[in-house]
């Protein structure tokens, strides 16, 4: 646990945490909120594995202050959060609701006022539900929607965030929410997870566009989730599963932001569900970006044959059963580094569920803090060899809302009892704590 001593980052480095609006927030229905796509999944029966809903959540609605303040204690330079749609516009379209936007306010000026930076995402998996009613993000109409809604946020909200992220994770809401059906809005459709994917891409290049058009001065940019695509065996169907794991996965929503086309295998797999392009929209999607975020959580080891499992292999695993394999990490940024043109990159999540227990009220999440350690060695290793990254946010700063996990894994460095909605700070936060004053007194010293 003494990796920290062989870290080096840049002084102008940027040390974080995030969360989301449905998973930290609660008010589902406070002042003029409408429902999202989230709301109506959790009402399904059997889809959240311990039958809850993000209705209360951690109540940051009401402790966003409380929330802030602990941002403070930890000594984080910024805080990634996202924007409810459905709080400052119910319908998705139509009028804006000032209740929600003064929340936000509220939130944004605190972050200012105690000097933390606001990095702010959009599209967080919570689309308005009366979208959904119509098509979703199936429906091209939803791309122009989403547009409005970016540029309301950023008239308000521009001159003072640093950041603003189009959508969080668009292969999560495509793939999980479309063809897989095990994350809201729950459908089982591979034509319309391929449409969906396309929609997110264009929506997210044409609202960057209009952003920029009206004059915004945040950085802005899109979040996908990442990972190095490993063949389980050196069998020649497992190297070519990995590779169209690969296309389908990492390109598919990569190289249409970098390249302005969809990566040929992965296109020619669609066949019949390919999605329906128009003239322009390769162009549109490929809207110069100022910065570009990854999540990364663990490696991904495919097979052509039975799936792979980390656990039954005796491997170290997560709360999450998610192997922990730091390496990833500096792998994937070598290879994005060396084969592309990037925009400057971001660690927008990296954490890890654990199984915490609460010990005369302290948590003692040792695994927590290695899994952290190892991952920042890992990002610092990628940035020694020449890889430009200017951030990095611990998911999460609370236990929340897991999705279809329910309140079941804790991925937060502070615990949340429930019940009572206290905060209390787990082992990997004074880790992290202890971590940044030395990182600051560095600082101190250039």
């Amino acid at each position: 646990m003494h990796t920290e001593s062989r870290l080096s980052f840049p002084r102008s480095f940027i040390w974080g945490v995030a969360t989301s609006a449905f998973q930290i927030e609660g008010g589902a229905d406070a002042a003029g909120k409408g429902p999202s796509i989230w709301d109506d999944f959790c009402r399904l029966p059997g889809v959240i594995q311990d039958g809850s809903d993000g209705r209360s959540a951690c109540e940051h609605l009401r402790l966003w202050e409380e929330d802030l303040d602990l941002l403070v204690h930890l000594g984080v330079d910024a805080y990634r959060f996202s924007i409810s749609w459905p709080r400052i516009q119910a319908l998705g379209s139509g009028p804006f609701n000032e209740a929600g936007f003064d929340f936000y306010e509220r939130l944004i000026n605190g972050m200012v006022a105690r000097g933390l930076k606001p990095y702010l995402t959009l599209n967080h998996w919570d689309l308005p539900s009366a979208l959904q009613a119509h098509g979703g993000w199936e429906n091209r109409e939803t791309v122009q929607h989403f547009v409005t809604y970016a540029c309301e946020v950023a008239r308000r909200f521009g001159d003072r965030v640093v950041s603003i992220c189009t959508h969080n994770e668009p292969w999560v809401m495509a793939y999980l929410g479309h063809e897989s059906g095990v994350f809201a809005p729950g459908i089982r459709n591979r034509s319309s997870a391929m449409q969906v994917a396309h929609h997110l891409l264009l929506s997210h290049g044409l609202a960057v566009k209009a952003m920029r058009d009206q004059g915004c001065k945040s950085q802005l940019g899109i979040v996908l989730n990442m990972a190095p695509v490993h063949p389980a065996t050196a069998s020649l169907e497992d190297q070519a599963r990995a590779r169209l794991d690969d296309g389908t996965g990492l390109r598919w929503y990569l190289e249409p932001l970098l390249l302005g086309a969809y990566p040929a295998d992965a296109w020619a797999h669609c066949g019949p569900d390919a999605p329906k392009v128009q003239a322009q929209d390769m162009a549109h999607i490929q809207a110069p970006l100022d910065f570009l975020g990854i999540n990364y959580y663990t490696r991904n080891v495919t097979s052509a044959d039975a799936p792979w499992n980390a656990k039954a292999l005796g491997l170290e695993v997560t709360d999450m059963d998610w192997e922990v394999y730091p390496q990833g990490l500096t792998e994937l940024l070598l290879r994005l580094h060396q084969d592309y043109d990037l925009p400057p990159l971001l660690i927008t999540e990296n954490g890890a569920a654990y199984a915490d227990r609460v010990e005369q009220g302290e948590v003692h999440d040792t695994d927590r803090q290695s899994y952290l350690a190892r991952h920042m060695e890992a990002l610092s290793q990628a940035m020694q060899k020449g890889v430009r990254v200017d951030a990095y946010f611990v998911w999460s700063l609370l236990d929340n809302f897991e999705w279809a996990f329910g309140y079941s894994k804790r991925f937060g460095i502070v615990r949340v009892d429930y019940e009572t909605q206290k905060r209390t700070l787990k082992d990997s936060a004074l880790w992290y704590r202890s971590f940044l004053q030395m990182q600051h007194s560095m600082r101190a010293k250039d």
